[in-house]
């Protein structure tokens, strides 16, 4: 990875990511990856402690300064053991998608230890059809999703047959620990972080400043004075953004890349577009199915958008703003609906709101360490009347090429976005080798059917296929593109990971709620030594 020296102070974003977990709140970013069999339990911890030197936050600790005088820190794990972080466990009979979607979100639900490294590993085995699973788990203080996303392309292999030798780095004998010195260096520290991060606020205000007086950004201000109105509007609370408990729920849904570049192609717009669309008419179907209305209401739904450049894809920590939109859940045509959601988007994206967003988060960065520590930390104590947002949904690029783990190939990839506070329920999108994945995760408590949420998408998709088929351009889409989607929106196919079909889906999501049930219990994961596992 380029970060192979990574600096030892956290940046204020990830600090504040410290700050503000606790048990109601965990804030770690996740996966569950189903392979096409058995993962080989020995031969991946091998495979994973190979490549650690790869990155070295894998073998740190966070180290907090004494009263948050300073930023945290990252150091080197003197007593560093990888069998702690990665962990065999069996699912119970039938081991079918409900059974690893139960498990997901019980492990979602623990926050990590400080006391090691901020990550884990679990290796599943006992599923249904000899397939395996690992579900990956790191702290967002550590990674964003694009981050993430890369350091899982490190720790996975491109080929069958396995990585080519690495060689070894030489490691430094570790640095000395931040209890280690005097309470003047904390004082120094905060002082120099907080100039440091005044001086970039100064500098993101003159960017930002320059982008007012583009033609882009001008035009892009006067379609927000259009949506005005809409933004101003308050934010209601929709079913599921009520106090959250802390434990978790997690599903699962999946779809053809190729369908949705046809909707595009057809109808406008980019694959967040899409992504978003299909998200909004699903939350629209589980507000009417919890009896309430969706005229003229809107979803406030935050997107992040990365920061990074071009050659800062594995870099690691958070480079990350935010792009509110606000959805119109009553429009009940989807191709409207799509057009609907691509304007706002391009109205938002060219009037900088990202950047502004960016900017006002560099002014906070700008605070001395004590008073960031105390607003984050006071944040999620903070009850308003109204929530800020209703939803987060993050779409990530994965990779366009398949992975392997111990010989087997990557089949699925569902990718986790922290929830907590007021939203009961967020997305995480992510494409891989063809495919566009999504993972919801939910409060147990707040939003207990939340795989009604999953059907709902299925539904939302094939008609928008079918719609984008009527209504679209003609010229938009190739005979075999038509093909494709009549094929798939008249007779849909289950993706091969679910035990349900899109069709039985849209079935059941005509029906009355189910009363909530117990999830089935699997086998609690616990740290295996890797002779044992033998």
């Amino acid at each position: 990875m380029k970060n192979s020296v990574p600096k030892r102070r956290l940046s204020a974003a990830d600090a504040a990511f410290l700050y503000l977990e606790r048990k109601e709140i965990p804030l770690a970013i996740a996966s569950v990856s189903i392979f096409d069999g058995p993962v080989p339990f020995d031969e991946f911890v091998a495979s994973i402690a190979s490549k650690l030197h790869l990155v070295p936050r894998y073998r740190q600790i966070v180290s907090m300064p004494s009263m948050n005088l300073g930023s945290p820190t990252w150091e080197d794990d003197r007593h560093f053991d990888i069998h702690n972080h990665i962990f065999r466990v069996t699912l119970d009979p039938p081991g079918g998608e409900a059974e690893l979607e139960a498990l997901a979100g019980r492990i979602f639900s623990q926050l990590l230890d400080r006391s090691k490294p901020l990550w884990d590993l679990h290796v599943v085995d006992g599923l249904k059809g000899g397939r395996g699973a690992v579900i990956w788990r790191l702290h967002h203080a550590l990674a964003d999703g694009v981050s993430g996303t890369h350091l899982m392309e490190v720790m996975l292999d491109q080929t069958p047959e396995g990585p080519r030798p690495i060689p070894k780095a030489r490691r430094l004998p570790p640095r000395p620990r931040p209890s280690d010195r005097s309470l003047t260096d904390g004082i120094s520290d905060a002082v120099h972080s907080t100039l440091q991060r005044l001086i970039a606020a100064e500098e993101g205000l003159l960017g930002f400043t320059q982008q007012l007086l583009s033609d882009q950004m001008q035009n892009g201000l006067k379609g927000l004075v259009d949506l005005l109105p809409e933004l101003a509007a308050s934010v209601e609370r929709l079913p599921f953004n009520k106090p959250c408990s802390g434990e978790r729920k997690f599903c699962w849904a999946e779809f053809d890349l190729a369908d949705i570049e046809a909707v595009r192609k057809a109808v406008g717009g980019r694959v967040n577009d899409v992504v978003l669309t299909v998200l909004t008419r699903a939350l629209a179907r589980y507000v009417k199915l919890h009896g309430q209305t969706v005229v003229n209401r809107f979803v406030r739904i935050v997107c992040p958008v990365s920061l990074r450049k071009g050659d800062q894809q594995g870099d690691l920590g958070n480079q990350i703003s935010f792009l509110p939109v606000a959805l119109p859940m009553g429009i009940r045509n989807p191709v409207q609906m799509l057009k609907a959601v691509t304007a706002r988007t391009e109205t938002m994206k060219r009037a900088g709101v990202a950047n502004l967003v960016g900017l006002a988060a560099g002014c906070i960065a700008a605070a001395p360490p004590p008073l960031q520590a105390l607003f984050w930390w006071g944040l999620p104590q903070v009850i308003l009347p109204v929530p800020l947002l209703n939803l987060i949904c993050t779409n990530v690029p994965g990779p366009p090429v398949p992975l392997y783990a111990g010989g087997r190939r990557m089949i699925a990839t569902y990718p986790q976005v922290p929830t907590g506070y007021d939203l009961g329920v967020n997305c995480a999108v992510e494409s891989y080798d063809g495919k566009l994945f999504f993972g919801l995760i939910a409060d147990a408590h707040v939003a207990s059917d939340v795989r009604r949420l999953r059907d709902f998408l299925y539904v939302s998709f094939r008609e928008l296929c079918r719609a984008a088929r009527r209504g679209g351009k003609p010229s938009g889409l190739k005979k075999a593109q038509r093909r494709a989607v009549t094929a798939r929106t008249t007779r849909p196919q289950p993706p091969k990971t679910a035990e349900r079909g899109a069709k039985g889906s849209a079935r059941r999501a005509t029906k009355a709620p189910p009363a909530a049930t117990a999830a089935p219990p699997a086998t609690t994961p616990t740290p295996v030594n890797t002779k044992d596992a033998a």
